[in-house]
């Protein structure tokens, strides 16, 4: 560096003649001598400025006094050609310097002294244009630089004197160029543009800007800017509208649309929206520019414009505008609460479960009055992530344990749980809840009028007595256990409809019932076969005394498989993908789930089951990448929802499903879809045919909430293949979704199903997430203002006419799908080996048992020490689905479930380490009744874990108990993990708890390296990652942030005193790294990460206690440096708040937000617009960052 100085301070000694001038310039300024050698002097420095780019360095280099040494002259100067060769030589400075050499002329004191020379000159009684020209130049270039500029010039008083140059000189194009430049740049101060606008300064505007003109073009361009930039000021813009300019803009803009066919004038178009898209900003702007059918005008354009890529500015502009101006609607829903109503045994008196229950009735909390208030109109969303990964807090982070405060309660009122809707649909609805469904009682044996309607599809004439022989011979087989699951032809569902296994009159059944035993009344669904099946499963061939329970579309096939020597041809790439168990048996029973479904408590009464619920899921035996969108797509989707207010006319509008309106109509026609979620763990709660083959979807509220609409599962029938449906559900709540980021839908398909495919795949092309114009009220947004819901919109091509298949967020797993499979694992174990036990935790708010599970391994033996080994085995804690919306979690833990009850060596010697504790589903009201993230109290019960209330959060409460009575007990778990889903990231990983870490986050200073601590709690996450193909170590986290001092990682950590206390987040999308990179994730993936933690704590045990397995020092190094290298982590950790994924290449297209753009220049070079349209919006996760220091 000091060679580098040296040889910059010989360039500027040496160069005698630049630094002669300035020395005698500077003698000058000192003797006042006469005006000529000022003027020579300078003249001279002009023409060397003008000439080489080094004398231009030399000048505004780093120790150099050429520009004291100017300005002081331009101060001490009264000649005039001598001061217009100083400004010219600035001119030249800044012009060709950019930036840097302005800001270098700001800091030397340019601006004040360029301002005072701007006052001085006006006074003059005929100012000189050229002086004039060369100031306002000068000042346009420098002002951006001088954060100060605007209340300088105010100060000054040079705003009305440019103004009034303006004014004086319109013909005068030279003159009025630069003096626009700078009224754009005083206008960047809002009292400034106030001011400017009592002076008539937008009146102005429209005296130089008009319609299509091959002249003046780029006093126009810059005419546009200044008219864009004032009118970001309210005052100025209510003016615009007050005086009809907003009609004036889009006559112009359309004249220049028309008139510029080469798009020469891209800029000045772009202009003109910007102006526009200014004047919108306000309430009085959006309604003149509907008005002046602004959206019609603006769609035509835009849609004119895209088949040249290069306008996409316009498109993209055009776009935001008119969904600005969009005009807000509410949902068209009766209230936001959620549609099923469960009476809490005691009311918080505080936090926002008692504010919706204080809300007086008569209150639409749909939408208020401040949605469209002007105060909010230029709000940025400031989305608060809700998962357990962003953290708005960290700072002045209080590491010491608060006392809790006790939550207090009204009357322990305890009523009867009232469900409004239940037991009061239309009688022909084939999804029908039925009335009187109850668990204890059946119905009456003469049944109702309205069970006979569709109690079973009408068959076929023809065939009719084949079906039968099919249906004997299903009957007859009922014992024998299915081989294979067979192939059907694809017509096998032609007329699907709902098993009921319910009593029915015989009389309704009747030629249907001669072939079975009279235990069997059932009135089953038949599917015609062109072939005998030779081996059938019985589907659900049990009298359910008791509760009704209806059953999806039928299946004719098998749900277990095993090896058979005879069907050689049937064993194919299903079995294959199956996830083996190791001890090869299958966890899924059909009938089992039928039988537990029965003592299943939902709080709308669930008569029906899901067929993939029903009939399991196996992987399917391909991958799944990514998906890659194609450029446009959402802009386009936003074109089409702009559709439905300028063509009204070709909107349906017409409901379709409603669970709040037990007496909806169900549409007849052939080529109308068909609706379901009353099932468990469904979520729909209105459909709404807009177009043909477009539908309007709208969850269902968490109960007790009036949000967390995110989970979805519904069962969608009557479809025609090669018709592409557009799903849009429209009241999503996050700012961001990996459904921008390649992830899709899941679908289930009946037939595809009977055609022995029986897997949820990913599915939906065109698939994009944004901003919508259905505005959310300040009850639905905790107190915020003016937000809007997001849409998920996708399409969709399915492959069978008349199938009926199931739409997820994420594979569901059902509360009733744990149950079997906990009882299929406990009565397949060897229990002289295995040591399982199921014990009840505690039972939920509706009644239902939450699961606690214990697994280690027997003891060798009765001796006294064998029995001690046993009982002294350190703890291992694991929790799941605290949020029921994350269903991943549950088949992370299905995994971990069946690693450790499986015959695999590592398994034994894992279960010869530890003693599991597991409570597999700590929701399970939540997960039954289709909540995304609250129980039935309307609680996050992941921000219950400091003070659980026994009413409220049962399991939470005794979940905590147990850690606190292991801890009592001097048996404080080694690890704990609370396996979770994560919804805005890829890939699998953790987040712990360190104090270290935290105060780096969270100090200025590096006090953290005072703070002593055990890395321990980094080992199992390292470990992991060299492991475990789906987990990311760079993605791991350590931070403890305030708004998670709630949450069972941090409680665990911070009450219990477990070190290694840990959330285990996976992805709801894929990974972007590792052996599944670019694919998305499935259950296999899942159910492997859940195993491969089990072994993870294997490796554990041997690292923290070497001694017991007599490992050689040597090995153990290496095997520690295998987990150190594998795990590249440039700092301690990476903070929660990193950006989830890069930003899009088209981010003004995608986009959720569109009033929070950047006011960037477009480039002069337009033919590659991607980099400008990443400067134009600020994504949502970049708008609502808070950064550290």
């Amino acid at each position: 560096m000091s060679k580098l100085k040296v040889v910059s301070e010989k360039s500027i000694t040496n160069n005698s003649r630049i630094v002669g001038l300035l020395a005698q310039l500077e003698k000058i300024n000192t003797e006042s001598t006469e005006s000529d050698t000022a003027r020579y002097v300078t003249a001279k420095i002009l023409h060397l400025v003008q000439s080489q780019e080094k004398t231009r360095k030399e000048m505004t280099a780093k120790g150099s006094t050429g520009m004291e040494v100017l300005l002081s002259t331009l101060e001490n100067t009264k000649d005039l050609q001598t001061t217009l060769n100083i400004l010219s030589i600035l001119v030249e400075l800044v012009s060709a310097g950019g930036g840097r050499r302005a800001s270098f002329l700001v800091a030397k004191g340019g601006s004040q002294l360029l301002l005072q020379l701007l006052v001085n000159t006006s006074k003059d009684s005929a100012p000189n244009e050229e002086l004039m020209v060369h100031i306002h130049s000068v000042l346009a270039k420098i002002g951006p630089k001088d954060k100060k500029f605007g209340v300088k010039a105010r100060i000054n008083g040079t705003l009305n004197i440019t103004l009034n140059l303006v004014k004086q000189n319109l013909q005068n194009h030279r003159l009025v160029l630069p003096c626009l430049q700078l009224l754009r740049v005083y206008s960047a101060n809002s009292v400034n543009s106030v001011s400017l606008g009592k002076n008539g300064v937008v009146e102005l505007m429209f005296k130089i800007i008009g319609p299509f003109s091959k002249k003046n073009s780029g006093l126009m361009k810059v005419a546009l800017d200044t008219l864009a930039a004032l009118l970001k000021s309210k005052t100025n813009a209510r003016r615009a509208v007050d005086r009809g300019y907003v009609q004036v803009l889009l006559t112009i803009y359309v004249d220049w649309h028309r008139h510029d066919n080469r798009h020469r004038n891209m800029l000045i178009r772009k202009g003109i929206l910007q102006s526009l898209k200014s004047v919108t900003n306000i309430k009085l702007g959006r309604k003149a520019f509907i008005d002046a059918n602004g959206m019609k005008i603006l769609y035509n354009t835009s849609q004119e414009c895209l088949a040249v890529r290069t306008l996409d500015p316009l498109v993209n502009t055009s776009s935001l505008i008119m969904r600005k101006c969009f005009p807000k609607n509410r949902l068209p829903l009766p209230t936001i609460k959620s549609s099923f109503h469960f009476q809490l045994p005691v009311i918080p008196v505080t936090g926002p479960v008692a504010q919706l229950y204080s809300l007086p009735p008569e209150v639409d909390d749909v939408v208020d009055e401040s949605d469209d208030n002007d105060d909010i109109d230029l709000e940025a969303e400031n989305e608060t992530e809700n998962e357990d990964d962003l953290d708005q807090n960290l700072k002045n982070y209080d590491l010491i344990s608060k006392e809790p405060k006790p939550l207090v309660f009204e009357g322990k009122v305890r009523g009867p749980i009232v469900v409004p809707t239940a037991g009061e649909e239309a009688s022909g609805n084939s999804a029908n809840l039925r009335k009187g469904v109850t668990v204890k009682e059946g119905l009456s044996p003469k049944g109702d009028e309205s069970d006979k309607k569709r109690p079973f599809m009408d068959l076929a004439k023809e065939g009719i007595k084949d079906n039968d022989r099919t249906l004997q011979q299903q009957l007859g087989d009922q014992n024998r256990t299915v081989s294979s699951v067979h192939g059907l032809n694809n017509d096998i569902v032609k007329a699907l409809d709902r098993i009921t296994l319910q009593n029915i009159p015989s009389q309704t059944a009747s030629g249907f019932t001669a072939g079975m035993k009279k235990d069997y009344s059932l009135p089953l669904t038949v599917v015609s076969c062109t072939k005998a099946c030779p081996h059938m499963a019985t589907c659900g061939n049990v009298l359910f005394e008791g509760r009704t329970v209806q059953l999806g579309k039928l299946c004719c096939t098998g749900v277990e498989t095993e090896d058979d020597e005879e069907d050689t041809e049937s064993t194919s790439s299903v079995e294959q993908a199956s996830v083996e168990v190791s001890d090869g048996t299958t966890l899924h029973d059909s009938d089992l789930y039928i039988e537990i479904v029965k003592n299943t408590k939902s709080v709308p009464e669930y008569s029906e089951v899901a067929y993939p619920d029903y009939f399991g899921h196996i992987p399917p035996p391909f991958k799944e990448p990514i998906l890659e969108r194609p450029y446009g797509v959402q802009r386009t989707k936003i074109a089409q929802d702009i559709e439905r207010l300028i063509h009204q006319n070709d909107i349906i509008d017409r409901v379709v499903y409603d669970l709040d309106n037990p007496n909806y109509t169900i549409p007849e026609e052939g080529d109308t879809l068909k609706f379901n979620s009353k099932f468990e763990s469904g979520n729909l709660r209105k459909v709404i045919q807009i177009r043909k083959n477009e539908y309007d979807l709208i969850l269902n509220s968490d109960i007790n909430s009036n949000h967390y609409h995110q989970w979805f599962y519904f069962e969608v029938s009557g479809m025609r293949p090669g018709v592409a449906y557009r799903f849009n559900i429209i009241n999503c709540e996050k700012s961001n979704s990996q459904f921008n980021y390649g992830m899709q839908p899941l679908m289930y398909s009946v037939q595809e199903a009977l055609n022995a495919r029986p897997w949820w795949t990913r599915v939906g092309t065109d698939i994009c997430y944004y901003k919508n114009h259905f505005s959310r009220s300040s009850v639905a947004a905790g107190g915020q203002k003016g937000k809007s819901y997001y849409t998920i919109t996708f399409t969709i091509n399915f492959p069978h006419k008349d199938d009926v298949c199931y739409f997820a967020y994420h594979y569901p797993y059902t509360y009733s799908t744990l149950q079997m499979h906990l009882q299929k694992l406990e009565s397949a174990h060897n229990p002289q080996q295995i040591y399982f036990r199921k014990d009840v935790l505690c039972e939920t708010l509706s009644g239902n048992s939450c699961p606690l599970v214990t697994i280690t391994a027997m003891p060798e033996s009765n001796y006294y020490e064998h029995i001690c080994q046993f009982r002294n085995r350190p703890y291992v804690f694991l929790s799941a689905r605290v949020h029921p919306g994350e269903t991943n979690a549950s088949w992370v833990m299905k995994g971990t479930l069946e690693y450790l009850m499986s015959n695999n060596p590592t398994a034994q010697s894992l279960r010869e380490c530890y003693i599991f504790k597991i409570v597999p589903m700590l929701n399970p009201d939540g997960v039954i009744n289709g909540n995304h993230r609250c129980s039935l109290s309307g609680e996050d019960l992941n921000r219950q874990w400091q003070s659980p209330n026994p009413d409220l959060h049962p399991t939470i409460y005794h979940a905590k108990g147990l850690l606190q009575y292991l801890a009592a007990v001097k048996r404080l778990p080694l690890v704990y993990c609370d396996y979770h889903g994560h919804s805005r990231k890829k890939n699998v990983f953790m987040y712990g708890c360190s104090i270290k870490e935290t105060v780096w986050h969270t100090s200025d200073n590096a006090t953290s390296c005072d703070v002593v601590e055990d890395a321990g709690y980094k080992t199992l996450p390292k470990i992991l990652s060299h492991i475990a193909p789906a987990f990311c170590m760079s993605s791991c986290s350590f931070v403890v942030e305030k708004s998670k001092e709630s949450t069972a990682r941090v409680v665990v950590w911070r009450e219990i005193g477990v070190q290694r206390s840990y959330t285990m987040e996976s992805t709801l999308c894929g990974c972007d790294q590792g052996k599944y990179k670019g694919l998305q994730i499935g259950t296999r993936e899942l159910e492997e990460m859940g195993a491969k933690f089990c072994v993870g704590l294997l490796r554990l045990k041997r690292l923290t206690s070497p001694l017991e397995y007599n490992m050689p020092s040597s090995l153990l190094d290496l095997e520690n440096d295998l987990i150190e290298s594998s795990c590249k982590v440039t700092s301690p950790t990476t903070y929660v708040l990193d950006e989830d994924e890069p930003r899009f290449l088209e981010e003004v297209d995608y986009s959720a937000e569109s009033n929070d753009e950047l006011d960037v220049e477009l480039a002069e070079n337009v033919g590659d617009y991607e980099p400008s349209a990443q400067e134009e919006v600020l994504s949502d996760s970049e708008s609502s960052r808070t950064y550290l220091p």
